[in-house]
This record gives structure tokens, sequence and C-alpha cells, in this order.
């Protein structure tokens, strides 16, 4: 059964390198990861177009957008109602620190996970994605996708999110490797694991061991 450190290096010769997450800045970043759920990239990049055409991912001119006038913005990726919220409560946490994520991530230490899935439409996923992308620590972040080709390679308890990451660890991982690894891992399920592209040929069918999703 392959190792993490193997699935990387086998996905990053593949697929590599994919320079994940796609953001010119932190702000960016964190309202991509909070759009992305449950939706395609396509419908993301829509809304961060219309924010960036509104403010230039300004944060402070976010938060002076009305909710109603967040939502607008952000209508492409759906569940507006409960992602404009999730984003003004994370800005609004952010904002009380000044926006200092180096000292957030010293104060906060070991409980800045904990801490992110207190904030209202932060969950586990997103936490872990912030955790990485934003505070530069290195996280497992097991995503459907991310589960679903693991199954394949012979992995069990891979139904949960939080169970899974439990038995998968990247601790000689660096940051850099823990972001890209997100993003190939994404990729790669993109190309061979969603419902029309499940019975393509690929580079690491060699190593499956469980049946396709039906």
């Amino acid at each position: 059964m392959l190792t993490s450190r193997e699935l990387y290096d086998l996905l990053y010769a593949e697929l590599g390198p994919l320079g994940w997450w796609p953001a010119d800045s932190e702000i960016e970043m964190m309202i991509g990861a909070i759009l992305v759920q449950n939706t395609n990239w396509n419908n993301v990049e829509k809304s961060l177009h219309n924010i960036q055409e509104k403010n230039d991912f300004d944060a402070e001119k976010i938060l002076s957008l009305t909710i109603e006038e967040l939502q607008e913005l952000i209508r492409p990726s759906g569940f507006y109602h409960n992602k404009s919220k999730a984003l003004m409560t994370l800005l609004e946490w952010l904002s009380d620190y000044d926006f200092n994520y180096k000292r957030i991530d010293e104060y906060f230490g070991a409980a800045l996970r904990t801490e992110l899935l207190k904030l209202r439409g932060i969950g586990p996923e997103t936490a872990d994605v912030l955790l990485v992308y934003l505070f530069e620590r290195v996280e497992f972040i097991p995503d459907s996708y991310t589960r679903r080709l693991y199954k394949q390679l012979g992995y069990t308890n891979t139904e949960s999110y939080d169970k899974f990451k439990k038995e998968v660890r990247i601790d000689d991982f660096t940051n850099a490797e823990a972001k890209e690894f997100h993003g190939l891992l994404d990729e790669f399920g993109k190309r061979f694991l969603t419902t029309k592209t499940r019975d393509s040929e690929h580079f690491l069918q060699t190593f499956f061991t469980e049946e396709k999703d039906g």
C-alpha cells in the first residue's frame, strides 16, 4: 500500500507542480476556501471576480459591505446566505487581531484549529485549509476526492473526514509540500475519480485494491 509520501511523489511527477492555492493574497485565498464548499471552482472564480471588481479583496472594504451586498457578489458560488455569514464572521475575527496571522498562530498554538471550528460556517475541511494556506502549518486535508482515492488504495476508515484524518499523518512534509499535496489530490480526483472519469486509464491503477465506487 502506498504511503502518503510515495503517493505525493507519484502525483507530483505526473501532475505537478500546481502551485495550489490559486490566489494573490491571503484574503483572496480564505474567501475561496469558504466559497468552494459544495460547489466547483469555476463558480468560485465568478464570485472572486465580482469581489475583486468591487473592492480588490480589501478586507476592511468587504467588512463595510452589507450582508445583502456580499451575498449578491458571491451568488455564483451558491449557498450564499450561509457563506456570506461565514465570510463576515471569519474576517471580523481576523480583524480583531489586525490580520496578523503569525500573532494569531503563536497566540493559539495547538488550540488554533479548535478556535477556527468555533467560528460560524467554518467546518473541519475549511479549518484545515486555513491552517495550511493561511497559517503555514502542515495538515492533511482529507476531502471527498482524497478519501475516495485513499479508499481505492486500500486504506480503511475513509467514510468520514474526522475519522480518516486520524489515520493519515504527513508530519514529514513541509508546508509547501502540504499545500501542493492538497492540490494534487484534488486535481487527480477531478481527472479520474468523478462519475464521468472513473473508468479512465491513469498512472495509479496498478496500486488500486478497491472496486471503483458505483
